[in-house]
């Protein structure tokens, strides 16, 4: 509605905006004040916000996630169907073959049931997700940021397209341990009396984003020498789980510095002078 009208919206750091009031009193009338303030003393903390065009495209992005899911947790209740009747076959299950003797299986009326209404469930999951699939990456050849992150190996459309958006443009970071706490990926900290304590990763951020990084940065140790030998060296001291996320957040800071290279040094024009009718605005949560 605000872009129809000519608007264009502000988002402030809510945390921020509070953080520079200084008096304990806080009525309507004082926060616009101290608003405009910060608006016309150019100290307003505001908050990159994507187009409507990207936002849509997280949701191509974030469909086709939560289909892969459900595709893998019926792929997972088959094999559990086929083991109870003594036939393991791994991957061997989803060939031609292997089908067939699921299908054959002697099975009790709604076991019988539940392995046929899971199949027909398989057989609509993948052309969906193959449509999908081709959508993702029409729309990540048309982005050449997209494009130059997928030369680096282990990383596809999926992953490439998912940064891009996440990210934006890539001026909004001036080191990678901000991006890298955008993420998520960064460890919880909590330090006193000259001791650091550090913790698990915080999670916070977009966990799709970290999801696939960390399945990009399992492909990437096997194909990328570097990143192999940071990764086994890892697994040895620490176990799989800190080197896969280890090597997600290298993978995170290589492809932040490949969209600084790529990006182009002009700032983007909706960062330049004011818009003709400012909308502002206090995010006290913001919803990815």
């Amino acid at each position: 509605m605000l872009a129809k009208l000519g608007h264009e919206l502000w988002v402030g750091d809510a945390a921020e905006i509070r953080a520079a009031m200084v008096r304990k009193q806080k009525t309507d009338a004082r926060d616009a004040m101290h608003i405009l303030d910060l608006l016309l003393t150019k100290r307003f903390p505001r908050i990159w916000i994507p187009s409507a065009a990207e936002r849509d495209l997280r949701q191509l992005l974030r469909h086709r996630h939560k289909l892969v899911g459900l595709r893998t947790s019926v792929r997972n209740q088959l094999p559990a169907l086929a083991m109870g009747q003594g036939v393991y076959r791994k991957r061997k299950l989803w060939a031609a073959g292997g089908r067939t003797e699921l299908e054959a299986l002697a099975l009790d009326p709604w076991a019988s049931r539940r392995r046929q209404e899971l199949l027909d469930l398989l057989d609509r999951l993948d052309p969906s997700l193959a449509e999908l699939d081709r959508a993702v990456a029409k729309e990540a050849e048309q982005r050449p940021a997209a494009c130059s992150l997928m030369e680096q190996p282990g990383v596809g459309p999926v992953t490439a397209l998912m940064f891009v958006l996440t990210i934006g443009p890539g001026e909004r970071f001036q080191r990678s341990k901000q991006v890298v706490s955008y993420l998520g990926l960064n460890p919880q900290e909590s330090s006193s009396g000259g001791r650091q304590r550090l913790g698990a990763i915080s999670k916070q951020g977009n966990s799709m984003a970290r999801f696939l990084l960390v399945e990009a940065a399992q492909t990437a140790s096997r194909y990328d020498e570097e990143l192999r030998r940071d990764y086994q060296r890892l697994k040895f001291r620490r176990g799989t789980a800190v080197a896969k996320v280890a090597i997600a957040r290298k993978l995170a800071v290589r492809l932040f510095w490949m969209l600084r290279k790529q990006a182009s040094p002009v700032p983007p024009a909706r960062m330049q002078g004011s818009p003709k009718h400012p909308v502002v605005g206090a995010a006290y949560r913001v919803i990815d």
